[in-house]
């Protein structure tokens, strides 16, 4: 007899995945931390095998309950949607969108505002983050849709979008001014694929080069730059006004463009859909018009 899995113990997975903590799970639900592991505990008796481990103080799905979750998602929807369209309240439907940081400006908001006129009711879940990590959270099911960078020509997933070229960035105050022998640089965290494309630029050139500031996040770019602290690497969009692409003659090498995709989840409900296509229309309008530009 195959078992019949409660509906709220799936909603519970399904959150506890999403939310990387099903502690917080339990708070969004309105349930006790104890009353779900209990349900965990009675999804692993009826599946007959282990969905999660502990790992430090939570808990994290292994191969079977990343499986298990896949399919959760798809009958906690199902569910949701039967409900409505019986009438019955049910609670709205959460759909999450991730891009990189350069896109919040203006993507994120014409694709929430494209997407909120035929689904007013849904919550979305806007991430940032670099692109390995949207690229893992589209293959494990915990966004629906993303935009990530790929390297020119680079094999892959995703739906290319366009091209845009990388530029040598630096604040206005500095623009002109003779560059230092070694190349002071600002740039993400490693593993980044402007930073990749800036080092193996510069060691290509020859050109010596010091790394000034790490940060995580673009502000923290712009913020190094406003202080004078380098130069950094990133494409022409949505710069601040302060910001400005380096001139030609300070010598510095020429570097290659960079790829824009859109990765969507394989288990994509109708309304994820719905906000993938608004995200493919504005990434393209906003960004790359031509889906070709060159340097």
């Amino acid at each position: 007899m195959n078992p019949a899995f409660d509906i709220e113990a799936l909603r519970a997975v399904v959150a506890g995945i999403e939310l990387r903590s099903f502690a917080r799970a339990a708070v969004e639900l309105g349930r006790s931390q104890s009353a779900i592991s209990m349900q965990l505990k009675k999804l692993e008796q009826q599946a007959g095998t282990q969905l999660f481990v502990r790992k430090g103080r939570g808990l994290v799905p292994t191969e079977a309950g990343e499986a298990l979750a896949a399919y959760a998602r798809q009958i906690v929807t199902l569910n949701d949607e039967a409900a409505r369209t019986l009438g019955a309240a049910v609670a709205s439907e959460t759909v999450r969108l991730g891009l990189p940081q350069d896109f919040f400006d203006d993507v994120m908001p014409a694709t929430l505002t494209a997407f909120a006129a035929d689904h007013s009711e849904a919550h979305v879940e806007v991430r940032a983050g670099p692109n390995h990590t949207l690229s893992d959270e589209i293959r494990a099911g915990r966004l629906d849709g993303a935009i990530v960078f790929y390297p020119e020509g680079a094999g892959g997933d995703g739906e290319p979008l366009g091209r845009l070229p990388m530029r040598w960035l630096m604040h206005k105050a500095v623009a002109g001014q003779s560059m230092q022998d070694r190349v002071p640089l600002v740039m993400f965290d490693h593993p980044c694929l402007f930073r990749q494309a800036t080092l193996a630029a510069l060691d290509k050139a020859d050109r010596r080069w010091r790394v000034s500031v790490t940060t995580p996040s673009l502000p923290g770019i712009w913020g190094a730059l406003r202080s004078k602290l380098g130069i950094a690497v990133r494409t022409g969009h949505g710069l601040p006004d302060d910001i400005v692409c380096a001139d030609d003659g300070l010598g510095l090498p020429t570097l290659p463009a960079i790829e824009l995709r859109l990765l969507r989840s394989q288990n994509a409900t109708p309304a994820a859909h719905d906000l993938c296509e608004a995200l493919r229309r504005e990434t393209i309008d906003r960004v790359a018009p031509h889906r070709n530009s060159t340097p």
